[in-house]
């Protein structure tokens, strides 16, 4: 129950009622709500300067977080650089060194990953941390361009690769008679003795002095372009190996194989016979490489060991009679 007061009327000396007007009512409700109003402001304002809400402790807490995320991201994507850094230093300075082939330019492997306006959907979002998205994606696609270059730069090595084995096995590095007997090899490459002409001529191949049907091998993968008789050569066949060489096989009592015949290392090709100029049964051997002869001492490593080697050059470099 509201308290009523009263004021004392010195004129009529009694105790009057105090009359409250509605305006006076308004006027004091009025105060009350500005000051209260102000105060509220007040302990908001530092409340908010002072104290954080769960709402605003949660969201800083989510934010620290990502940041953390995105710094690991950046240590990542740097540790991965440089991992895709020790893969292309391989590439260049080992793998293209071993199959002959020039490295990769830096202008490609550093090339760009798209234009100004690659990143432009994303400035539009005016996101708040924009710089640290925008960087941490362009790193990345850069990085996934450099992957992408070693890949096909792998693909090409792999290719290479193949096109190596093809080459080793068509390098001609076996003895076309079979190394039962090193004392087989007769006359060696150089100046000889001729055993018919009598003068001394340049010698181009080496002779394997063997039993006359001795079986004579392919010493290297490749296709029969010669297998015809020469007055001097005899019974002769030549094989294209690719890769620049060529070898020739002369003086065979019969042929085992037709021209435009692909043959492998190991296939008999013919037989040792005494056609042509020959003083005895024998098979000449000789090593084109680049339109020019060779000493074929020199790819006898498939099936020999080291003390075979040598005893090979041994014989190879005396100076005695060609069998022809």
């Amino acid at each position: 129950m509201a308290r009523i007061k009263y004021y004392y009327d010195t004129e009529t000396c009694k105790y009057e009622r105090i009359k409250v007007s509605k305006w006076d009512i308004f006027l004091n409700a009025l105060g009350i709500f500005t000051l209260s109003l102000i105060l509220a402001v007040v302990i908001i304002f530092i409340s908010s300067t002072y104290f954080e809400s769960p709402q605003v402790s949660l969201l800083k807490k989510q934010n620290k977080e990502l940041l953390m995320y995105y710094e690991d991201m950046e240590k990542e994507l740097e540790q991965i650089n440089k991992m895709l850094a020790v893969l292309q230093d391989r590439d260049d300075n080992i793998y293209r060194v071993i199959f002959e082939a020039d490295p990769i330019p830096s202008t490609i492997r550093q090339a760009g990953v798209g234009g100004t306006d690659r990143y432009r959907a994303l400035r539009e979002e005016k996101l708040e941390r924009e710089d640290l998205v925008i960087n941490t994606l362009a790193k990345i696609d850069q990085l996934k361009k450099k992957i992408y270059i070693q890949t096909k730069s792998y693909d090409d090595i792999l290719e290479m690769a193949k096109n190596k084995a093809d080459m080793l096995a068509s390098i001609p590095s076996i003895q076309p008679i079979a190394n039962k007997n090193l004392t087989r090899l007769a006359s060696g490459y150089g100046m000889r003795m001729h055993p018919i002409l009598k003068f001394r001529r340049m010698h181009a191949g080496i002779d394997f002095s063997a039993p006359q049907g001795t079986p004579i091998f392919a010493t290297g993968n490749g296709k029969v372009i010669k297998a015809r008789r020469y007055r001097t050569s005899g019974n002769m066949v030549v094989i294209d190996h690719g890769y620049g060489y060529k070898t020739k096989y002369m003086h065979m009592v019969r042929f085992a194989v037709k021209e435009g015949q692909k043959v492998k290392r190991g296939d008999v090709i013919g037989y040792v016979g005494n056609t042509g100029m020959s003083k005895a049964p024998h098979c000449h051997y000789e090593v084109w490489k680049d339109g020019r002869h060779v000493n074929p001492v020199y790819y006898f490593y498939n099936d020999v060991t080291d003390e075979e080697f040598d005893k090979l050059l041994e014989l190879a470099s005396r100076e005695n009679e060609s069998l022809g």
